[in-house]
């Protein structure tokens, strides 16, 4: 159980919610961890965080890094343009961002020494830069580092709706091979605080991303597809089950099989009462079924986000925030849509950058307008980023940048963020940090401290071990 700071007294309406879910059979385990939770140390900076994660790699040169008066062999085809902050330039395809960057800041010069897909998202998506023992590239495994959304999910508070603390969305990160990667589960925490995955986007094993409308292969380009859908997960309840008979065990057990494998495999687990209660939380609350109808949200605003995987994950993640879920992972291109390696201007040009650029500009323009934006951290990074040098993979295909752990460019915004601010800097080819350097634990340091979560937070594995929640230190001169 995760051991957060010394308990605080329960409210009247808190042991009356806990005995009441007893009574209705859903379990106590949630209960112990209840009595554990206590107010930080100080105030929360935000009530929540969106990480969006674009997996693949964003090449630093072709966004927020340009190097336009390199050599031809490493600055590459885009044009800088100027943004509202003084001095600062952005690639020509961000413009949405550059004309609000003072409601944002930069890290240029995060930095690991993770050069390989299945490390690199392991690193990122778990704020570790050193591999767990045993890693195994291939699969996730029960000894990996917890993620950053794992650990929000043991340690932040459970709402008294039982609402899952993170979730993650549109789906799973899978690999075109098929294996999930690893890093984005509970690993040493345990499976029981696994973030809540909502599936919503297909999986197509022949392409490198799939979007609502078309594919897109890296060397291919853009191929249609009409079997494809964005499909919000479906949250109803099967016809003829009332919610009465969800909340009776065994109903609850034999219905919901459909809507979430995982139920069956994890009946006979300790971690099943926390998915059952997550399951009922989902399926009861009307705010959380209107954040994922579609067909309820005024055409108006899904024409400002964009109508694809997008534009559509990052409404969502709006809407959610305003049910009370404390983080959302945003998968914004699945089976790494973002390693160029080949065919790179014209995938980043046509297909990745424009929908980036419009969806995050329009999140943090209506949580600014809205005043949520001070409290809500954005993120927005890779598992690493590109070479400074261009190469191709073989004599017919277009040229692109390999992987590169050694720096990447994150933004920040929202969350006492001071907008307009650029952190470290890299040499002239975009290689290597040359002042400030970060390191994803100052970044997942940056996360927790955000949430209110104190520095001095330990969290026990499966075995009973306890480890530190904080790996470095909150970024300095963001806030």
């Amino acid at each position: 159980m995760p051991i957060l700071h010394p308990a605080h007294p329960i409210s009247r309406r808190e042991v009356i919610q806990a005995g009441a879910v007893g009574l209705l059979g859903l379990g106590m385990n949630h209960l112990t961890a209840l009595q554990a939770m206590a107010a930080p140390a100080k105030p929360a900076r935000a009530k929540s965080v969106i990480y969006i994660f674009l997996s693949g790699g964003l090449a630093q040169q072709e966004s927020f890094d340009m190097k336009p008066d390199a050599p031809m062999e490493f600055r590459g085809e885009f044009k800088p343009i100027r943004t509202q902050t003084p001095g600062l330039h952005i690639c020509e395809h961000l413009p949405n961002l550059a004309r609000i960057s003072k409601k944002w800041s930069l890290v240029r010069s995060l930095t690991h020494g993770s050069s390989e897909h299945s490390q690199g998202h392991h690193v990122m998506l778990t704020g570790r830069s050193d591999m767990p023992l045993g890693f195994d590239p291939s699969k996730p495994k029960k000894s990996d580092h917890p993620s950053i959304a794992a650990l929000a999910t043991a340690l932040l508070p459970r709402r008294k709706d039982n609402l899952p603390p993170a979730i993650v969305l549109p789906d799973k990160l899978v690999h075109r091979t098929g294996r999930t990667l690893a890093g984005q589960f509970g690993g040493m925490l345990g499976s029981q605080h696994d973030p809540w995955f909502l599936e919503m986007s297909p999986y197509h094993p022949d392409h490198y991303g799939a979007f609502p409308t078309h594919l897109f292969h890296h060397e291919r380009g853009f191929e249609k597809d009409s079997s494809l859908k964005f499909q919000a997960p479906h949250l109803s309840l099967p016809q003829g089950l009332s919610l009465d008979r969800v909340l009776d065990r065994v109903s609850l057990r034999d219905s919901l099989e459909k809507q979430a494998g995982n139920l069956a495999k994890l009946a006979g687990d300790e971690s099943f009462d926390t998915y059952r209660n997550a399951a009922v939380s989902l399926l009861g609350n009307r705010n959380v079924h209107d954040a994922f109808s579609l067909d309820k949200v005024d055409p108006k605003w899904l024409d400002r986000y964009g109508r694809n995987s997008f534009g559509w994950s990052l409404l969502m993640a709006r809407r959610l925030l305003e049910s009370g879920v404390r983080m959302i992972q945003v998968n914004l291109g699945n089976n790494e849509s973002w390693d160029t390696h080949q065919a790179a201007w014209s995938n980043l040009k046509n297909f990745l950058l424009p929908p980036m650029d419009q969806a995050v500009s329009a999140l943090i323009e209506d949580l600014d307008a809205s005043g949520q934006l001070d409290e809500t951290l954005i993120v927005m990074g890779s598992e690493f980023g590109r070479t400074p040098k261009i190469s191709s993979i073989s004599k017919t295909a277009l040229p692109g940048r390999d992987h590169w752990g050694h720096v990447q460019s994150v933004l920040l915004a929202g969350g006492g963020i001071q907008g307009g601010r650029v952190i470290g800097a890299t040499d002239k080819i975009a290689g290597y940090p040359v002042s400030d350097p970060q390191t994803p634990e100052n970044l997942a340091a940056t996360i927790y401290e955000a949430l209110g979560l104190p520095r001095e937070t330990i969290w026990k594995d499966f075995t009973g071990r306890p480890h530190t929640l904080y790996m470095g230190s909150p970024i300095n001169g963001l806030v």
